[in-house]
C-alpha cells in the first residue's frame, strides 16, 4: 500500500524523489516566487485560464451567434434585388470578369456598412434604443415616400405622351 505525501499528488508520489522532499522544496520555490511576483510593481500576470479563449461564457458566445446571425440573415434578405445586386449584374455582364466585379462589390459593400456601423454606435451613445428605432423608422418610411414621389413624378411625363386610342 502506498502512501502519497502531504501536498503532493498521486502523479508526483510516483515520480523519483518524491519521498526526499523534492515536490515540497519545488512547492517552495513556485510559493516563494508567487509572492515575489503579487509583491513586484508592474504589470500583473494573467491566469492561464483567464486569457485563454474558452474562458468566454456559453451565454456570451451564443449572443455573439445570435447577433452574427441575425445581422447576416437582415443585410442578405435586404439587399436582394437591391440597386447595387442589380449594378453588379450589369457590370458583370458588361465586363466579362464576374471575380473582379464581386470583389469590387464585396468591398463596396463592407466600407458602407462601415459607415452604418460606425454612425450606429455614435448615434447609440446619444440616443436611447427605442429613440433610435423610432427615428431609423420615421426615416425609413420618409425615404419611401420620397422615392415613391419621384417615381410617379417621372411616371407622370410618360403617361401624359402616350397616344390614347
Amino acid at each position: 500500500m502506498s502512501t502519497t505525501p502531504p501536498g503532493s499528488t498521486p502523479a508526483e508520489a510516483s515520480q523519483p524523489g518524491a519521498g526526499s522532499g523534492a515536490a515540497v522544496a519545488a512547492a517552495d520555490a513556485t510559493d516563494a516566487t508567487d509572492a515575489a511576483d503579487a509583491t513586484a510593481p508592474g504589470p500583473q500576470a494573467v491566469s492561464p485560464e483567464a486569457a485563454s479563449p474558452q474562458a468566454v461564457s456559453p451565454q456570451a458566445s451564443q449572443a455573439w451567434l445570435s447577433v452574427f446571425l441575425s445581422t447576416a440573415t437582415t443585410v442578405f434578405l435586404a439587399e436582394l434585388g437591391d440597386k447595387t445586386q442589380l449594378a453588379a449584374l450589369l457590370l458583370s455582364a458588361e465586363s466579362g470578369r464576374p471575380a473582379v466585379v464581386f470583389v469590387g462589390a464585396s468591398l463596396a459593400l463592407i466600407c458602407s456598412s462601415l459607415v452604418g456601423v460606425l454612425l450606429g454606435r455614435w448615434l447609440s451613445t446619444l440616443l436611447p434604443p427605442a429613440q433610435l428605432e423610432r427615428g431609423a423608422g420615421v426615416l425609413m418610411v420618409a425615404l419611401g415616400l420620397w422615392l415613391g414621389r419621384q417615381a410617379v413624378l417621372h411616371l407622370a411625363p410618360l403617361a401624359a405622351s402616350t397616344p390614347q386610342g
